[in-house]
């Protein structure tokens, strides 16, 4: 939730690149909310499983988790904040999540907005389709199972149901459920 003082919430607008139609998310998130508790309310948001590493693109910059072998190539997520990272509104950055199947984001800075004590954030105001499942294998593969899913008559169609769960509706987003699954985390952010 937004803290006592502060003045700024950021409404983002998240897009999963190089899907059609596309997979977005809308949140509201405090301005001082560090990238790293950013990259756990995206985890929810989307439906992934945090399974895998994460990056962020500012600037050039690269923030996450700094692997100790190769401590030049990145920095950490936790120091560096919302309000660090976004100086207008129109401003985006790139996050990328789990770097083998390659999902990278696009987040835009939409709105600048005070803090509302009737409104809480962080939460999703709106969204369209499912997230892919983990380890489909990136873009190329979610289109292909897709093209599995959708096809009863295909040889691979039953494997791929019982991988996935007969539940998988690639057009089903539920935005009550986003946000109870944020609700926890509303006083960690």
């Amino acid at each position: 939730m937004a803290k006592i003082g502060e003045s700024r919430v950021y409404q983002i607008k998240v897009t999963l690149d190089g899907i059609k139609p596309p997979i977005w998310r809308r949140l509201l998130v405090p301005g001082s909310v560090s990238l790293r508790k950013l990259h756990d309310l995206l985890q929810v948001a989307l439906g992934w499983t945090d399974s895998h590493l994460h990056a962020f693109e500012v600037r050039g910059e690269s923030y996450g988790i700094p692997d100790p072998d190769f401590p030049e190539e990145g920095k950490t997520d936790t120091r560096v904040h919302l309000d660090q990272v976004f100086r207008r509104e129109k401003d985006a950055i790139v996050y990328e999540y789990d770097f083998g199947d390659g999902w990278t984001h696009k987040i835009v800075l939409e709105k600048i907005l005070p803090v509302d004590p009737k409104v809480a954030a962080p939460r999703c105001t709106g969204g369209a389709r499912a997230c892919p499942p983990e380890d489909c294998g990136g873009v190329w593969g979610y289109a292909d199972f897709l093209r599995v899913i959708g096809d009863p008559s295909n040889p691979e169609h039953e494997e791929m149901i019982q991988w996935v769960g007969e539940e998988f509706d690639p057009e089903r987003f539920d935005l009550d459920a986003v946000n109870a699954a944020l609700a926890p985390r509303k006083r960690r952010a």
